[in-house]
């Protein structure tokens, strides 16, 4: 039998008290539960979990093919937000590993569904902008990159995420021409 929600909920929690072992572990759970049952969305939702733990606990090796298998499984089940969630981070993982190219197909693909969907929510857009944004702007492709940091600052702002729009803001300053 896949793991019950109240588990699922029970591995958030821990995540979000810092409480990164059991975190793991119930996750971890969750995979095999969901494995053993057949029940690929929920599969697919352990195995993100799991490779978020393996993020925060600075193990992106460990956290890839977690987030790899869960991409095949989304790609298989043909949920297309969760295929451009999960791509995402992916892609997060290709950049900070120095992969950039690899990084930026992931976005482009995220962005292209989330800009193709009518019920895309603003947070996940602008959760997909940033990282291009930093791409852009680390290949010195400035005017893109305030472009980009624009549209993600007014996404932010309608979602009410006041943290991502000041780094929106400040990357903004520093690519105003004349600056750095």
């Amino acid at each position: 039998m896949a793991l019950a929600p109240d588990r699922m909920q029970e591995a958030a929690r821990a995540r979000r008290e810092n409480r990164l072992a059991d975190a793991h572990r119930l996750y971890g759970e969750g995979v095999e539960a969901a494995r053993d049952a057949g029940d690929r969305g929920a599969l697919i939702h352990a195995l993100k979990g799991l490779a978020q733990i393996e993020r925060d606990l600075r193990r992106p090796e460990a956290a890839m093919p977690l987030y790899e298998e869960a991409l095949a499984i989304s790609r298989l089940d043909g949920d297309a937000l969760t295929i451009a969630h999960t791509v995402r981070h992916v892609g997060d993982l290709h950049r900070e590993a120095g992969r950039s190219d690899q990084a930026k197909r992931c976005y482009l693909e995220a962005l292209q569904i989330y800009r193709g969907s009518t019920t895309a929510p603003a947070l996940d857009l602008a959760n997909a902008i940033r990282p291009l944004a930093i791409l852009r702007d680390e290949a010195g492709e400035r005017v893109e990159a305030r472009r980009l940091w624009g549209e993600a600052k007014s996404l932010y702002a309608a979602s009410g995420v006041s943290e991502a729009v000041e780094e929106c803001s400040r990357r903004l300053a520093r690519l105003e021409p004349g600056s750095g």
